[in-house]
């Protein structure tokens, strides 16, 4: 018999995450696209836990985003200033202040007239690059993108590019640019990271564990020291030619 499961969190019953987690408010909404593979079939899916870490967050699963109308409402609702956080050129760099005096998108944020919609592709790049080309409304989107400030921390998988993070990853290291700046105040930036070591440390012990199958039984090398595989370094390139 399959493990009784928690519906909000997605992991056993006995290995609930929900009870540990404190959900912020932020001014920023944020608008979860996840890709159906990461809702049904993975383990380590780090756009759920953001969510439920997050007050002003929701999740939307699927693949083209046209025809979904309660995305094209939130897209077009007048209280929020839509962007997509997504790297490439033309998008809008909160690493360098500079890049916010000249955003004219970003004006009725910066006043205080409307709040910031951060709209994010969860998925892996190959299955971000499909929903981004299957959904041409999300493409004409302005877009956002920062510096990160550390390597990704995902033990357990290996990101296509050194500046390659996951969902909780990119998350955490927005919401700190948008202090920075003052667009947003991050009440509690240790949680993210925190609970992102938690889940890992969890997978490495049942993967260290003989008894209990489905898990990976080599050992985790260093992310710092992978590197990309040549079809996920050209499929990446690929997905930015469209930025």
């Amino acid at each position: 018999m399959s493990r009784e499961m928690c519906y909000r969190c997605f992991w056993p019953r006995p290995l609930c995450w929900c009870g540990s987690i404190r959900p912020m408010a932020t001014r920023t909404r944020f608008l979860v696209l996840m890709h159906p593979k990461e809702f049904k079939q993975e383990k380590a899916g780090t756009g759920r836990l953001t969510h439920l870490c997050l007050t002003e967050s929701e999740i939307q699963v699927g693949v083209a985003f046209d025809e979904h109308e309660l995305v094209q409402d939130i897209l077009r609702d007048p209280r929020y200033v839509p962007f997509l956080l997504y790297p490439g050129t033309g998008a809008v760099d909160l690493s360098a202040p500079s890049d916010l005096n000249t955003q004219p998108d970003l004006a009725p944020v910066v006043r205080g007239e409307k709040r910031l919609l951060i709209v994010i592709l969860d998925a892996t790049w190959s299955g971000a690059r499909k929903m981004l080309r299957l959904s041409p409304s999300l493409q004409r989107l302005p877009r956002v993108m920062f510096r990160p400030t550390a390597p990704s921390r995902f033990v357990i998988k290996q990101q296509p590019q050194p500046g390659c993070l996951s969902t909780l990853e990119a998350v955490h290291e927005l919401l700190q640019a948008l202090t920075r700046l003052g667009l947003d105040t991050y009440s509690d930036p240790g949680q993210l990271p925190g609970l992102f070591t938690r889940m890992q440390e969890h997978q490495i012990r049942c993967a260290n564990d003989p008894a209990l199958p489905g898990y990976r039984k080599k050992p985790y090398g260093d992310p710092a020291k992978r590197r990309s595989s040549s079809g996920e370094s050209r499929r990446r390139r690929n997905y930015l030619k469209l930025a």
